[in-house]
C-alpha cells in the first residue's frame, strides 16, 4: 500500500472517529443539560399541531387529541384545565413510547355538556373516551384535581388501569396538609396570565423555575387552533366534584388493596397540594413510589418536561 493510500485511511478513520466521539459528547452533554437549559421554546413539538378529534356519546361531544404510539395513556386535567395546558415538550416525550390522549372535561373547553347541572362527570368522561376508542387496558395520568379524578376511576374501574401517574396532586378523602390561600387567590381570578402561572405552578423564589415559566408557556403558546379558556362560571362544577373527591375515604382505603402501580411526582413546594400528604401512605400503599422535583411547584411537569417524562416511562417501564 503506498503512502498517500495509507494516510488516505487514517484519516479517514479519524474523522469517523472524531464525529462518533463529538456526538457521543453531545448526547452526554446533553443528558447533563438541566430541562430549562435545555428546552428551546423555539423547539419543534407535534403535540402543538395535533388534531382534535370527538367522540359523541350520550348526547355531548368529548374533544380529544391523539399522539405518539404504543400503549395508551389518558391524561386528566387539572381544575380550569383545558387540552392546551399541557406542555407539549412533556406530551412530545411520553409521546415517544406511548399514545397518549389528552382530553376536556364534559362542560369544559371543546367539551359539550347538555345539562349543566351535572357536574360529577369526570369518571364517566373517562370511562366513555376509552370505551369509544376501544382502550382496554390503559396508563393513567392525573395532574392537580386530574389526579383526584384518576385515582377515583381506579378505584371504579382497575382492571382497565394498568399504572397511576398523579402529578402535583394528593390522595383521596381528607388530608392533613392544607393548601395555601395564595393558591385560591390567583386560581379563581377571571383571566390568568403568566405571573399568575408562576405563583400557581411554579416556585417564585427561584430564578430557573420562573425561566422554565416562560419557557413552558412558549411552548404552549405555539399552537394556534386554541381550546376555550375555561371562565369562572363552571367553578362550581370542579367544587362538586372536589367535595365528592374530600369526602371519598372509602376509595382512598380501596387504592391501597389494588395491585396498581402507583407514582406520585410533586414538586418541593406545592402551594395547593403538598406532597407531604403522601407520606402519611408509605408502607400503606403497598405500590406507591413518591418523586420529588427541587425548586419547583404545583406543575413540576411544565418546569421539568424531559425529566419527568422521564421518570414516568422508566416508572411503566421496571412496574407491573
Amino acid at each position: 500500500m503506498t503512502g498517500k493510500k495509507m494516510f488516505a485511511m487514517a484519516w479517514s478513520v479519524t474523522c469517523c472517529v472524531s464525529a462518533l466521539l463529538m456526538s457521543c459528547q453531545r448526547d452526554k452533554a446533553d443528558s447533563k443539560t438541566s430541562d430549562h437549559k435545555n428546552d428551546s421554546v423555539s423547539l419543534y413539538v407535534s403535540a402543538v399541531n395535533s388534531k382534535t378529534e370527538y367522540v359523541e356519546k350520550d348526547g355531548r361531544k368529548i374533544a380529544y387529541r391523539k399522539t405518539g404510539q404504543g400503549p395508551a395513556m389518558i391524561l386528566c386535567n387539572r381544575f380550569r384545565g383545558i387540552m392546551d395546558d399541557w406542555d407539549p415538550l412533556f406530551i412530545d416525550s411520553l409521546s415517544q413510547y406511548h399514545t397518549v390522549y389528552l382530553f376536556d372535561y364534559s362542560g369544559v373547553g371543546l367539551s359539550t355538556l347538555p345539562n349543566a347541572n351535572d357536574s360529577l362527570m369526570e369518571i364517566k368522561d373517562v370511562a366513555d373516551l376509552s370505551e369509544s376508542l376501544q382502550l382496554n387496558r390503559f396508563i393513567l395520568v392525573g395532574w392537580s384535581h386530574g389526579g383526584k379524578v384518576a385515582q377515583t376511576f381506579a378505584t371504579h374501574h382497575p382492571a382497565k388501569v394498568s399504572h397511576l401517574i398523579l402529578i402535583g396532586t394528593v390522595p383521596l378523602g381528607k388530608n392533613a396538609f392544607p393548601s395555601e390561600k395564595i393558591f385560591f387567590d390567583y386560581a379563581l381570578k377571571e383571566v390568568n396570565d403568566l405571573n399568575d402561572e408562576v405563583v400557581l405552578f411554579f416556585e417564585p423564589a427561584d430564578s430557573g423555575s420562573v425561566a422554565a415559566a416562560k419557557a413552558s408557556r412558549g411552548r404552549i403558546d405555539q399552537r394556534t387552533d386554541k381550546d376555550i379558556y375555561v371562565k369562572p362560571d363552571v367553578f362550581k362544577k370542579y367544587f362538586a366534584t372536589n367535595a365528592a373527591f374530600v369526602a371519598d375515604e372509602q376509595g382512598r382505603t380501596k387504592l391501597a388493596t389494588l395491585p396498581i402501580p402507583i407514582l406520585s411526582l410533586s414538586g418541593d413546594h406545592d402551594i395547593v397540594f403538598p406532597i407531604e400528604n403522601w407520606y402519611a401512605l408509605t408502607r400503606v400503599y403497598p405500590n406507591l413510589q413518591i418523586i420529588m422535583l427541587p425548586r419547583a411547584g404545583h406543575g413540576p411537569q411544565q418546569q421539568y418536561p424531559l425529566l419527568s417524562a422521564r421518570y414516568v416511562g422508566d416508572f411503566i417501564k421496571n412496574t407491573n
